[in-house]
């Protein structure tokens, strides 16, 4: 009887899963396996808000493959060395899993690869699990990788992409591979008040809804910061609860200006993929330096904690920050708004910013938040690196009404547009009755203070 493991990674999910499909289509049983892998902790890229997904979403696989007469087995530690217990465990010939971007799992990719071999077992990588397109599949003739989106996107939008791939109706799992105990969220401590569910059932659920309300108004509402008109799907897209294939045929078939909208983000997803894929240094160093000499954190310090408490000053930025407090995500406006403040209207380096993300996004994924980050920096790919967003200016356009802002600062929830956005011209009482402090620094000094870094004053 030949056996196969299916190692889940970033593809929680029974639908459109082309490892499992190719498993169970080549072998009679598989063993579906999830390893948390101890290097990914040791990293420090296991922040709670994330493994109360995980643990939402492993909970959530292992229900649905028990309905089609499986189960997931769970293992911890050195994924290389579970994954070959397994293996040897169940007497399979073959393992199959996606591919992934980072340094990190290029290299985890030629160990298991070296490993399984040694056993006489064969390891397959599957592409376009976790991107609509993969890596490398669309290329400039001049370079390994595109720098720049818009060309990308119009290769990008030309590539015909395969056909989803139903869940499978039944999984038998060969007896004899132990297990251990799914994690639950319950045993979690630290986490956002406000995080959502997690799991592929709640995924598909979000999206349908989103795709029936939301897609259509997506084009002209995604930067209402108040009305909250994005799809919320970015954590599904990382824990891969949600296949990005799916996810472009369905808007596709939606159709109208929202849906194109949207595919255009699902895009942005896999051009900052490609980017890491192509040059995984980006994870960590600038991708185009600017040569900056970012005020140290000892110097910031100050500043620094008041950007991530939510007291800068400026309402709209200490908005969002709160809002990434409380839910563990934030809308992707209120992203722009406050990494453009960190590291231009204060100066501090990127990589702090992009640290605090990853501590509390649970769509904390590396590609997305390490080139977005550097995006805003303007040591990315951004054609226009010195730009600078006024978060007043922002506010007044994408908060007309100041809802966003009296939801999440309710120090201000007394004030209406547009005093809301600048409590600091109050007078007297007016302002002495708000327990809100004034802005850590006046937005000419900060813009002043990045043109003269830059070079440009």
């Amino acid at each position: 009887m030949s056996i196969s493991v299916v190692l889940f990674t970033c593809d929680l999910r029974l639908h459109d899963h082309p490892p499992l499909r190719a498993a169970l289509d080549g072998t009679e049983q598989v063993v579906p396996l999830f390893v948390r892998d101890q290097a990914v902790d040791a990293a420090g890229f296991a922040a709670p808000n994330r493994l109360a997904f995980l643990a939402d979403c492993l909970r959530d696989l292992d229900a649905g493959l028990r309905e089609r007469g499986g189960r997931l087995v769970v293992r911890h530690g050195n994924l290389v060395d579970e994954v070959c217990k397994v293996a040897a465990e169940a007497d399979a010939d073959e393992v199959h899993m996606a591919s992934d971007v980072s340094a990190h799992a290029h290299r985890r990719e030629e160990r298991l690869r070296r490993a399984l071999e040694a056993e006489g077992v064969r390891l397959h990588i599957h592409d376009t699990v976790t991107t609509a397109v993969a890596p490398g599949a669309v290329v400039p003739a001049s370079s390994d990788h595109f720098a720049v989106f818009t060309p990308y996107f119009r290769r990008w939008s030309q590539e015909r992409l395969r056909d989803p791939l139903a869940a499978p109706r039944t999984v038998r799992v060969p007896d004899g591979v132990g297990s251990e105990l799914l994690p639950s969220r319950a045993d979690l401590s630290g986490l956002s008040e406000g995080l959502a569910a997690g799991g592929e059932t709640e995924g598909r659920e979000r999206l349908t809804t989103w795709l029936r309300a939301g897609v259509t108004a997506y084009e002209d509402r995604h930067d209402d910061l108040a009305g909250d008109a994005t799809s919320r799907l970015s954590p599904h897209l990382h824990f891969g609860t949600l296949s990005p294939v799916e996810l472009v045929h369905r808007a596709r078939r939606a159709g109208g200006p929202g849906a194109e909208a949207f595919v255009r983000q699902l895009a942005w997803r896999d051009f900052n993929r490609q980017v890491l894929a192509a040059r995984p240094a980006a994870a960590g160093a600038d991708y185009r330096t600017r040569h900056d000499r970012w005020r140290s954190e000892r110097a910031a310090a100050g500043d620094i904690e008041a950007w991530k408490e939510g007291r800068t000053g400026y309402p709209i930025v200490d908005a969002a920050m709160r809002q990434l407090r409380h839910e563990g995500w934030m809308h992707n406006r209120g992203r722009l708004l406050t990494a453009s403040f960190l590291t231009k209207t204060l100066y501090v380096d990127w990589r702090v910013g992009a640290r605090h993300f990853l501590d509390l996004l649970v769509d904390g994924d590396l590609a997305n938040n390490q080139l977005n980050w550097q995006w805003m920096a303007g040591t990315g790919t951004d054609t226009r690196p010195n730009r600078v967003l006024n978060p007043v200016t922002q506010a007044k356009r994408y908060d007309p009404d100041g809802t966003y802002v009296r939801r999440w600062v309710p120090e201000l929830a007394a004030l209406r547009a547009p005093v809301v956005h600048e409590p600091w011209k109050l007078r007297g009482l007016d302002r002495a009755a708000l327990d809100y402090p004034d802005p850590i620094v006046e937005l000419p000094e900060g813009l002043a203070r990045f043109k003269r870094a830059r070079g440009r004053d």
